[in-house]
C-alpha cells in the first residue's frame, strides 16, 4: 500500500514542479506526513527529484519563451553561496526545528500568492466594470 503514496505523491508533486512552483512544496510535507521520512532525508529526496524535474520543465518552459534572461547570472551566482550556507544548516540543526521553519515559509508563500491573486482580481474587477 506504501507504493501508492509514492506515485500519488511523485505525480502530485510532477504537476506542481511543472507549473513553476517547486515540487518540493507537496513533496517534502507528503514524505514527512504521509511515508514518515525524516526531514532531512526528505530534503534529499527533493534535491534528487529535483534535479530531472527542474530540466524537463526548463526545457518546455525555454521552448514556450517563458525564461527572462536578465539577471540570470548574478542570480546564479548569489544562489552559490546561499545554497552552500542552506545545506550546511539544514544538516545541523534539529529536525523539529527544520520542519517548523518550512511549515512558516509555507504557510508564509501562501499567503503572499493569496493577497497576490486577490490584488489582481480586485485590479481587473475595477477596470471592467
Amino acid at each position: 500500500m506504501t507504493w501508492i503514496w509514492y506515485i500519488v505523491v511523485g505525480f502530485a508533486s510532477g504537476i506542481v514542479s511543472g507549473m513553476g512552483i517547486g515540487g518540493g512544496a507537496v513533496l517534502i510535507p507528503a514524505l514527512t506526513i504521509l511515508l514518515d521520512i525524516p526531514q532531512q532525508k526528505a530534503q534529499n529526496i527533493n534535491l534528487l527529484y529535483y534535479i530531472p524535474t527542474a530540466l524537463i520543465a526548463l526545457r518546455v518552459h525555454k521552448k514556450e519563451g517563458n525564461i527572462e534572461k536578465k539577471g540570470i547570472v548574478p542570480l546564479i551566482l548569489w544562489a552559490i553561496p546561499g545554497t552552500i550556507a542552506g545545506a550546511l544548516i539544514a544538516v545541523n540543526i534539529d529536525a523539529n526545528y527544520l520542519r517548523k521553519g518550512f511549515a512558516i515559509f509555507l504557510l508564509g508563500m501562501s499567503v503572499y500568492e493569496l493577497k497576490k491573486g486577490l490584488d489582481r482580481r480586485k485590479s481587473q474587477t475595477s477596470e471592467n466594470p
